[in-house]
């Protein structure tokens, strides 16, 4: 069952704009493992970790460091989450996630569907 779906889309320009203009962003938002990616890699991360918060409705105390976004063996993106972020899917009965990437024409685009096996709103 669905419990959560969230959409996000960054322009790769601003977004690399602003790394160069905060110092300590790119440690802020990425783990180690994606901190030595291109911008436009960097910039579908941080999509695919916006839309993951929206997908959980936002909730407070989210650390951007406990949300990965990695590549299975294929080479498709995965969602990997833990502490806080591990907490709010589990409070909301996401047990897994699908996430779908897109870069074209300077926009980097990330979709994300959280499934569990809870409806999303009690008593509908």
């Amino acid at each position: 069952m669905i419990i959560g779906i969230g959409v996000d889309v960054v322009d790769v320009e601003r977004f690399a704009r602003q790394l160069q203009r905060t110092p300590g962003l790119v440690e802020r938002l990425f783990v180690p493992s994606e901190r030595g990616l291109n911008v436009r890699s960097l910039a579908a991360r941080f999509a695919a970790k916006e839309a993951i918060a929206k997908a959980l409705g936002a909730p407070v105390g989210m650390n951007w460091q406990h949300c990965t976004i990695e590549v299975d063996a294929a080479g498709a993106p995965c969602v990997v989450v833990e502490h806080t972020v591990a907490a709010a899917s589990r409070a909301r009965g996401i047990e897994s996630w699908h996430l779908s990437l897109s870069h074209d024409g300077g926009i980097a685009t990330a979709m994300v569907v959280a499934e569990g096996g809870m409806p999303g709103c009690a008593g509908l």
